[in-house]
């Protein structure tokens, strides 16, 4: 009986409070707890958090210290870069000309001298651009060139960009891609489509489908808004296995292809400009040799030349006379033991793939 009136009686006024904070307590332990168990099973916390560090450093870098991102924005902008912070030039790049120029008349010339342009929506600064050809090119630098000159803000985004374990997530990143690209404009979105777009834009599943509605759909947005200075641009190594979607949004394309004989001699003396190269050296026949190679391959074959270079000096001198530290400049015979070298990497390499394409 006496349990009966304890529990029919009202509360009074301390009891009241006491249960409340006691409930309040109990929500937040829980609250914090669950938060806890699944950042802890989340395999990408770590990445995230370096990314959110990256991301203030770069907002403030770029003198956006007021703009408030969303915690996707702070994922991508880890990949944003300024383009006064761009230490490369049109001078870096040689033997493609031809692509530059039209490429600046197309590209960078509606946005430096936008006033003669505002009044026509047919010659407005396009919002999809496509850079294709095989890879070693210089894709990847013509689009951060253009980026500088034209003083757009750069993102860079990588291949795990897109990707995340929880269902849903990816959407959401891939709808916080062009709200953080209008929040930063003037900016260029710049994607490796060989490695991002083709692997799940080409998938049937349920997820990867919701992503790419998501995304056309606020592609599409930029292309309607004539005001808004964002500019989606994109490299490829195969074209013709991107989606048709994909390449009816970005009508303006360049092909970049591999460089020709002239083309080759050309990167060769740039990227030799500075190095110790004996007088005698003839690199026109150094290009002649080095048929079907990119630039990428020119790069890394002179670096294997300059590192040879160094290691017959060391092991060829005694310890002694290594106090001046003056090495040999490269001679001939250096450049074509480097383009053998070369040669023999490439072949390995495409014998690998062709072997794994044939076992697939």
């Amino acid at each position: 009986m006496v349990y009966a009136e304890a529990f029919s009686r009202p509360l009074s006024r301390n009891e009241v409070v006491g249960l409340i904070f006691r409930l309040i307590i109990f929500d937040a332990v829980t609250y914090f707890t669950i938060k806890w168990m699944v950042d802890a099973i989340d395999p990408t916390r770590k990445q995230k958090v370096e990314a959110q560090k990256q991301a203030e450093k770069l907002m403030k870098e770029i003198g956006m210290k007021n703009v408030k991102l969303s915690e996707y924005e702070m994922s991508i902008a880890a990949y944003l870069v300024d383009p006064l912070n761009m230490h490369v030039t049109w001078s870096d790049i040689t033997g493609l000309d031809d692509v530059i120029t039209d490429l600046k008349d197309t590209v960078i010339l509606p946005i430096k001298k936008k006033h003669l342009f505002e009044n026509s929506r047919r010659l407005q600064p396009p919002k999809g651009v496509l850079l294709y050809g095989p890879p070693g090119c210089g894709k990847t630098l013509i689009a951060k060139d253009t980026a500088k000159e034209a003083g757009y803000r750069f993102i860079n985004l990588q291949p795990s960009t897109l990707t995340n374990t929880w269902y849903g997530e990816s959407q959401k990143l891939a709808a916080d891609i062009f709200s953080l690209a209008v929040k930063l404009q003037p900016s260029i979105i710049f994607f490796l489509f060989y490695f991002v777009l083709l692997l799940y834009f080409n998938s049937d599943h349920e997820a990867i489908a919701m992503m790419k509605a998501q995304f056309m759909s606020l592609w599409d947005r930029l292309d309607t808004d004539h005001s808004c200075q964002a500019i989606v641009m994109g490299a490829a190594n195969r074209p013709q296995d991107l989606d048709s979607a994909i390449m009816s949004r970005m009508p303006t394309r360049f092909h970049i292809n591999q460089p020709a004989l002239k083309q080759r001699e050309a990167i060769l003396k740039l990227i030799l400009k500075n190095e110790n190269v004996d007088r005698h050296v003839d690199l026109l026949e150094v290009a002649q040799e080095t048929d079907g190679f990119s630039g990428s391959d020119l790069k890394e074959m002179c670096q294997d030349v300059a590192l040879l270079c160094v290691r017959e000096y060391v092991h060829s001198t005694s310890e002694e006379s290594h106090d001046e530290d003056e090495i040999w400049p490269v001679q001939q015979q250096d450049l074509h033991r480097a383009i053998e070298k070369m040669k023999k990497s490439k072949v390995a390499a495409f014998q690998y793939v062709l072997t794994h394409v044939c076992l697939d």
